[in-house]
């Protein structure tokens, strides 16, 4: 029996070639009609500054080196197009023998991804630039504001907000607002 809900898996990669397996299972996902199955593909990476010789450099590291994860409802063709992407060497939590795979668990997923700085729960929004919305959740709680700006891949969006009879931006999560 298939589930049709999404959920986070774990991808093992050749090491080196993460980005590139994202970038292929994205395009994979698209020119084989599966995207209502596969959504996001995240490399986690975390920013280190340094100082070398009085200049500061950024460098980008992967969190988990050789892995890829993907936000996916796990069936037979989705598993396949996933499976056999360039690069992909296989799912972790698979036994093998044409097995599934197990998803992560929601608080797993929910910890990496905070520290990513991106959202855990998918939420359709519809709202546009210039929209007044109410915020539910955080510092801003039953306050109102407009959105000025709307990142769809982070599931983030930017709101003026006027407190004291001053206008304060802040960014905020899908979940921490509702439609008017």
């Amino acid at each position: 029996m298939e589930t049709f809900e999404r959920q986070w898996y774990v991808l093992h990669t050749y090491s080196g070639y993460e980005n590139k397996v994202k970038a292929n299972i994205e395009s994979r996902a698209q020119s084989m009609g599966m995207d209502d199955f596969i959504f996001r593909v995240v490399v986690p990476e975390e920013e280190e500054r340094e100082v070398k010789n009085g200049k500061e450099k950024i460098n980008i590291n992967k969190t988990f080196p050789g892995y890829v994860l993907v936000e996916m409802v796990m069936t037979d063709d989705s598993w396949y197009v996933v499976r056999n992407t360039p690069g992909v060497t296989g799912f972790v939590g698979s036994h093998g023998a044409g097995s599934k795979p197990a998803p992560l668990l929601k608080e797993e997923i929910e910890h990496i991804l905070r520290k990513l700085g991106l959202s855990a729960r998918h939420k359709e929004l519809d709202v546009e630039i210039g929209e007044v919305v109410k915020i539910i959740d955080g510092a801003f709680s039953g306050l109102t504001g407009e959105i000025f700006e709307i990142d769809l891949e982070r599931q983030k969006l930017k709101v003026t907000v006027d407190m004291f009879g001053r206008e304060t931006s802040t960014e905020l999560d899908f979940e921490q607002i509702d439609k008017l």
